[in-house]
């Protein structure tokens, strides 16, 4: 290979090399995690630095959110929105505005030690306001604080200004007479969840403390509870309590799961459902019927634990719900139809499977259904449909190799 061609060559292997690079780099996507924000406080007499995480359909709708804020934002503002972005999917948690107050070292212990009251009035008349004005809120605020800044959320949930609804204090705690007996006087209800961990040496006694008053006093207006943790130490537990404390908070937000249908009935039944939805679309602006995830929970734990009294009550009381998109399959219907065939309710067995072979015509349950349905036939004393219907399953089962040809078979030879 002569000069010339060796240049035009290396400079080929160049422009490729240097194309693959381009597109490697064009390929790669910065990933950004909320925005960085800045606050001129009053208060504080300095400028301070906010996080503030968005939920994913915030610009495509005019939705109203609550709002999450987090103290010690450089630590546990990620894990906020963690929280939020795993378990909104499953409708345990409302979307929610996250906010992150950074404090970094040294001026965190400055804050919390030297400016305890200017920083209260920064956050609630500063902050609060500030993302309330600025972002789509529903002005329902959670308050999250960890070590020292667990102290000022019990402070500020307990003050009278009532810009937080709930507040979470992990690893450290105090209330005492000057905090409870002006609060009660407010007649309103707030939320408050404490936790710490045997483990944690420094600061386990204060929300023992704080339980132990609570538990004592016996305030109307303030709904708390005390998760002493065994297995976390001081620098652990604000993940696990952040996400608890949303629990706590949220405890009735969520559709309602059973372990069982003894369950279900030992705890009230229908009415207690009823009860459950009304107080919490009431809480929480929503419908106060039971809702489709519970209901279908419902039935399908019926049918998989072999309750049929209980699976025939859900599937005539929540009728409605066989009507949504969930149930538009010939695997539901053909579901459906042969748990009341087992259970010799005929004529139900027989709507199921006819609306199976009308509407969903699938190949691969078609046969089923039609023996299903052969098979209602003959327990309602229809021996000629029953026989009919055997020969439809016959035909399909031959047309696709169906292995329970045979069994088809066989059943239709024993009405000779």
């Amino acid at each position: 290979m002569d000069v010339k061609k060796t240049k035009i060559m290396h400079h080929l292997r160049l422009l490729v090399f240097l194309f693959i690079v381009s597109l490697s780099a064009a390929a790669q996507e910065s990933i950004q995690i909320g925005q960085l924000h800045r606050i001129s406080s009053k208060f504080l007499e300095e400028e301070r630095a906010i996080q503030v995480y968005l939920p994913k359909g915030y610009k495509d709708t005019d939705k109203q959110y609550p709002t999450l804020y987090i103290l010690d934002g450089q630590w546990y503002f990620f894990n906020g929105v963690a929280i939020q972005e795993s378990m909104r999917g499953e409708y345990l948690l409302p979307e929610m505005i996250v906010v992150g107050v950074l404090m970094d070292r040294p001026g965190r212990n400055q804050t919390l030690n030297k400016q305890w009251d200017e920083f209260k009035s920064f956050l609630q008349l500063e902050l609060v306001p500030y993302v309330n004005k600025n972002f789509r809120t529903t002005q329902e605020n959670i308050l999250f604080g960890w070590e020292n800044a667990a102290f000022m959320a019990c402070e500020l949930i307990l003050d009278k200004p009532g810009v937080f609804d709930g507040a979470i204090a992990s690893n450290g705690a105090y209330i005492d007479d000057n905090m409870l007996q002006p609060f009660d006087s407010l007649n309103t209800q707030r939320y408050l969840f404490l936790a710490n961990s045997t483990k944690d040496i420094y600061t386990v006694s204060y929300s023992n403390k704080a339980a132990e008053y609570l538990e004592s006093a016996q305030s109307e207006n303030l709904i708390w509870e005390y998760r002493l943790f065994k297995d976390e130490i001081h620098e652990t537990l604000a993940n696990v309590s952040l996400f608890q404390g949303l629990k706590f908070y949220y405890h009735n937000f969520s559709s309602l799961t059973f372990s069982s249908i003894d369950e279900f009935y030992s705890l009230g039944g229908i009415s207690y459902a009823e009860s459950y939805f009304k107080s919490r679309g009431e809480r929480f602006q929503l419908s106060t019927e039971i809702d489709e995830g519970t209901k279908n929970t419902l039935i399908w734990m019926a049918w998989k634990q072999d309750r049929f009294e209980a699976f025939d009550l859900f599937m005539k009381d929540f009728s409605e719900v066989l009507e949504t998109k969930r149930y538009a399959s010939a695997y539901w219907q053909n579901r459906l139809a042969q748990f009341y065939l087992k259970n010799e309710a005929f004529e139900d067995a027989k709507k199921f499977f006819e609306q199976g072979i009308t509407k969903y015509p699938e190949e691969k349950y078609l046969a089923r259904m039609y023996h299903g349905l052969g098979q209602a036939y003959l327990g309602l004393g229809q021996k000629k449909l029953a026989k009919s219907n055997f020969k439809q399953a016959i035909k399909i089962a031959i047309k696709n190799d169906d292995p329970n040809l045979e069994a088809y078979q066989t059943e239709l030879k024993k009405l000779g």
